[in-house]
């Protein structure tokens, strides 16, 4: 078994036991999701903020790294901790790719529910259809760090192709650093009162008989920057080996991954 499909059971299993516990509690769970939810991720969610910012000066480690390996060698010491942070992030990239590809599947058989429902049966479900919503954007969201792993984000490439293996290194460098790293910080920066707001309200759909996690699916989006940072980081390591005359670690790829 996967990664991705032990982490995608235990979020099914979990969900499953507040579902459960909430029906044989006389709806104890839902009274202090109302309640105290929010207060509880507030807290947390300070929490993360302060090690983000701790972690921050932490992201031009790889650049500066690279430009010392370049012309002085990288140290074995220095070597080491990014092979090391790369096996990591990549892991974090992988895992939570393989548990967003059922979303793929998942996608396809309710968006075929839902038309034989409205053209056979003449029925309408806003919760299914809603769904689709959901499980779209959390797919593209989600699996956007194995994308990046699998180098399978679009690129207009010109160039890139016909570069030694250090002028890659250069190009991956330099576009982390003026596009992933300034996009990614931004969307947090961005989104941070935005995601606030709707867990204050516990957000929810505007239908009555709506899916009410709205709140949820917007976490989604500062999820999605601190993947795309975290392989981001693993891509600049990436580079800083090469640059110093290191080799990298390869990039295991799942099946159906072009190599």
């Amino acid at each position: 078994m996967r990664g991705g499909d032990a982490l995608l059971l235990l979020i099914i299993a979990i969900s499953l036991l507040l579902v459960i516990g909430d029906g044989t509690s006389g709806g104890a769970v839902s009274g202090w999701i109302e309640t105290s939810l929010y207060d509880q991720a507030r807290g947390f969610g300070a929490a993360i903020r302060w090690i983000g910012w701790g972690l921050l000066p932490f992201l031009a480690l790889p650049l500066l790294a690279g430009l010392l390996g370049r012309f002085a060698g990288l140290p074995n010491p220095l070597e080491n901790l990014f092979n090391r942070i790369i096996g990591l992030f990549d892991s974090v990239s992988t895992v939570v790719g393989d548990a967003a590809r059922w979303l793929a599947l998942a996608l396809v058989v309710v968006t075929a529910t839902v038309v034989i429902q409205r053209y056979v049966f003449g029925f309408a479900s806003t919760k299914l259809q809603e769904s689709i919503i959901y499980l779209h954007a959390l797919l593209f969201l989600l699996a956007s760090g194995s994308t990046l792993l699998a180098d399978g984000h679009v690129r207009v490439d010109i160039i890139y192709s016909k570069l030694s293996e250090r002028g890659k290194a250069w190009t991956d460098m330099i576009g982390t650093y003026l596009a992933l790293f300034p996009m990614a910080l931004l969307i947090l920066w961005v989104s941070t009162p935005y995601i606030n707001a709707s867990w204050r309200i516990l957000e929810r759909s505007r239908e009555s008989d709506g899916l009410p996690l709205v709140f949820m699916l917007k976490t989604a989006i500062p999820v999605f920057a601190v993947l795309m940072i975290l392989q981001g980081l693993s891509m600049a390591m990436r580079a800083a080996l090469v640059l110093s005359g290191k080799d990298a670690p390869p990039v295991h790829r799942t099946a159906g991954q072009e190599p």
